[in-house]
C-alpha cells in the first residue's frame, strides 16, 4: 500500500516542499530510504521503529520503501522523523491516508514517541502560510515559534499517539495562543554613563540613526567598548516584519529558545564575536550552510572589539555583506543566501601598545610594527566604514567637571524620528528583503537616490567637491559622505543638507584620511 505525508526542508532561511512517500509491499522485512538523505535522516529508521512500538502501533513486517521527493535535493536533520512515521502508519492501514493531505509535519521523534524540537520551524511556517492552507504539525516546544507567522495554522502535540488520535477522530486543530515569555529586560547600558566623549557619543547617535558603519579608535581605557555596548539602547524597536526575519535566521541557527525570542522582542540583535572567530563563524558556512555572526546581527549591530586582532582574511570577508546586505554561501551542490543588513561597529587601539598619537603618553612601537598593525584594516574595508572617530583619553581631573551627558532615552527619540523620516523617504522602493521587511535606511539606499534625497545647498555641494578632491575620496566614499550628511540632516529634522551637515559628515571621513574638517566648513591640511 502507498501513502504520502507532506513535509518541508529548510534551505538558508527559506523552505521548500518535501513529500514523504512510503510503500509497504510483500517481501522480507527490509527498510529502504531513498532521496539524497544525510546520515541523520537515514538513522530515522531506528527512531521511528522504536517510537511506533512504544506508542502502541504495529511495525510492518514487510518490505518498506521510504522516498523523500524531490530526489535531487539533499535532506538534512531529524525533522523527517514525524512525517515518515505518519506515512508508515497510513501505508500500513493504521491511519486514514486522506487525513494527511491537508497537513505538513516536521519533528524529531524520541524512542518513547515524544516529539522533540527541531531547527528552522519558523522558516517552514512562513513557507506553508504563504503557499497553502495546510495545518502545520510541529513539536510542542516549536509551537509558539510557528504561531509567530501571520496566517499560520499550527498544532503542537506532545506525542505521536496523541497526534494520531487527533487525526483519526478529526479533532486536529490549530492552536491560536501565543504565550509571551516572562523574560524581562534587565536594563540596557545608558549613554548617560559616558563622560567627556561628546564627539564619540554624537558619532554613535549618527550611526544608530542611519545604520552607518562606525570605527572607534583610541588608547586603552578611553571608552571605546563602553560606547559601542550602549548603542543598542538608542536603536529603534524592530517592526513586525523585521522581527519575523530576525527570528527566522535565529531559528535556522538553532538558537530560538524562549529567552532568545524575548530578547528579540525587546530590542535589535547585538552580536559581539570574539576575535578568534573563524571566517565560517563570522560569515556563515559549513557543509550544510548555516548563518554566521553577520546574519545573526541582521537588522541590528555587529560589534568587533579589538579589530586589529581579527585575522585579515576574516575581516576581508566582510566586504560582500557590508556592500550587498547579504551573504551567499556557495557549495558544490547548492548556494544559500543569508540576509546580513547590519551596522558594523568596530573598536581598535591605534597600535600594539595602544598609544600612537596619544597626547600624554609616548608610543613604544617601531615603524614596522605600526605598519603591520595598520595593515590589518585594508583600504577597501576602511572605505566601507562611514564614521571614523578618534576617542581621546579624558584626563581624570576633568571627569568630575564634565556636564551631565544626555541619557539614552532622549537620544533614542531623535534616532526613532530620523528613522521614520527615512522610512517615509524610501517607502516607494521595493524592500531589499524578500520577506517584505522594512525598506532602506540612508546607509543602505541605492546610490542613485542619495544625491536627490540629500537636496544639497549650492555651497554645501561646493564644499563636498573641494573636500573630495583634497581627501582623494573614492566614488564609494563620496556617496557615503552624502549618506552621513543626509542622516545628520534627518536628526535635525530638515529636508535640506546644509554646509554644517556636510562638514560634520566630512569630519568623520577626514579622520581616516589624516585631514581636519573645521566647523567653519573649510578643509585644511
Amino acid at each position: 500500500m502507498l501513502a504520502a505525508a507532506p513535509s518541508a526542508a529548510v534551505l538558508g532561511i527559506d523552505a521548500l516542499d518535501i513529500l514523504v512517500e512510503v510503500h509497504v509491499a510483500n517481501g522480507l522485512p527490509q527498510w529502504t530510504l531513498v532521496g539524497l538523505a544525510a546520515t541523520a535522516v537515514k538513522e530515522s529508521r531506528d527512531r521511528v521503529h522504536a517510537a511506533l512500538v512504544n506508542s502502541g502501533f504495529a511495525v510492518p513486517s514487510r518490505r518498506v520503501t521510504v522516498s523523500l521527493t524531490p530526489g535531487d535535493v539533499q535532506k538534512q536533520g531529524t525533522a523527517f522523523d514525524l512525517p515518515i512515521a505518519l506515512a508508515v502508519l497510513a501505508a500500513s492501514g493504521q491511519l486514514p491516508a486522506d487525513v494527511l493531505a491537508t497537513t505538513c509535519a516536521i519533528g524529531e521523534l524520541g524512542l518513547d514517541g515524544q516529539l522533540r524540537p527541531v531547527r528552522g520551524v519558523l522558516a517552514v511556517a512562513r513557507h506553508v502560510a504563504a503557499t497553502s492552507d495546510a495545518l502545520l504539525i510541529v513539536p510542542p516546544d516549536n509551537l509558539q515559534e510557528a504561531l509567530r507567522v501571520p496566517g499560520a495554522r499550527a498544532m503542537g502535540p506532545r506525542t505521536l499517539a496523541e497526534l494520531v488520535a487527533a487525526l483519526r477522530d478529526g479533532t486536529a486543530r490549530s492552536d491560536i495562543r501565543i504565550r509571551r515569555s516572562s523574560v524581562r529586560s534587565v536594563g540596557t547600558p545608558d549613554l548617560g554613563d559616558v563622560m567627556g566623549q561628546a564627539l564619540a557619543v554624537r558619532a554613535v547617535e549618527i550611526a544608530a540613526a542611519g545604520a552607518h558603519n562606525l570605527l572607534l579608535q583610541g588608547p586603552p581605557g578611553a571608552g571605546k567598548t563602553m560606547l559601542a555596548r550602549r548603542m543598542p539602547g538608542i536603536l529603534p524597536p524592530l517592526d513586525d516584519q523585521e522581527a519575523l526575519e530576525v527570528l527566522a535566521i535565529h531559528s535556522v541557527a538553532g538558537m530560538l529558545g524562549p529567552d532568545e525570542q524575548a530578547a528579540i522582542d525587546l530590542g535589535r540583535p547585538f552580536r559581539a564575536p570574539h576575535h578568534s572567530v573563524s571566517q565560517a563563524g563570522l560569515i556563515g558556512g559549513g557543509s550544510w550552510p548555516r548563518p554566521g555572526e553577520v546574519s545573526l546581527a541582521h537588522h541590528g549591530v555587529l560589534f568587533l572589539d579589538e579589530l586589529s586582532l581579527f585575522p585579515r582574511h576574516t575581516l576581508e570577508a566582510l566586504r560582500q555583506p557590508l556592500e550587498d546586505g547579504a551573504v551567499v554561501v556557495a557549495r558544490a551542490a547548492r548556494a544559500v543566501r543569508f540576509p546580513s543588513r547590519f551596522a558594523l561597529v568596530a573598536a581598535s587601539n591605534p597600535c600594539l601598545c595602544g598609544y600612537a598619537g596619544s597626547e600624554d603618553r609616548s608610543c613604544r612601537c617601531s615603524v614596522a610594527e605600526l605598519e603591520r598593525h595598520r595593515a590589518r584594516l585594508s583600504g577597501p574595508l576602511a572605505d566601507r566604514i562611514d564614521l571614523h572617530v578618534h576617542v581621546r583619553r579624558v584626563p581624570p581631573e576633568t571627569l568630575s567637571l564634565q556636564p551631565a551627558p544626555e541619557c539614552s532615552a532622549t537620544i533614542r527619540q531623535r534616532v526613532i524620528a530620523a528613522r521614520e523620516r527615512q522610512r517615509l523617504r524610501y517607502a516607494h522602493l521595493p524592500s531589499p528583503s524578500h520577506t517584505g521587511a522594512t525598506p532602506f535606511t540612508n546607509a543602505s539606499a541605492p546610490s542613485r537616490l542619495i544625491a536627490p534625497a540629500s537636496r544639497l545647498e549650492p555651497d554645501a555641494r561646493a564644499l563636498l567637491v573641494r573636500a573630495a578632491d583634497r581627501l582623494t575620496l573614492s566614488a564609494r566614499a563620496y556617496h557615503r559622505v552624502l549618506r552621513v550628511a543626509r542622516t545628520v540632516a534627518d536628526l535635525d529634522d530638515t529636508d535640506v543638507v546644509t554646509r554644517q551637515h556636510l562638514a560634520e559628515a566630512l569630519r568623520y571621513r577626514a579622520t581616516y584620511h589624516g585631514h581636519e574638517v573645521t566647523a567653519s566648513d573649510t578643509v585644511t591640511g
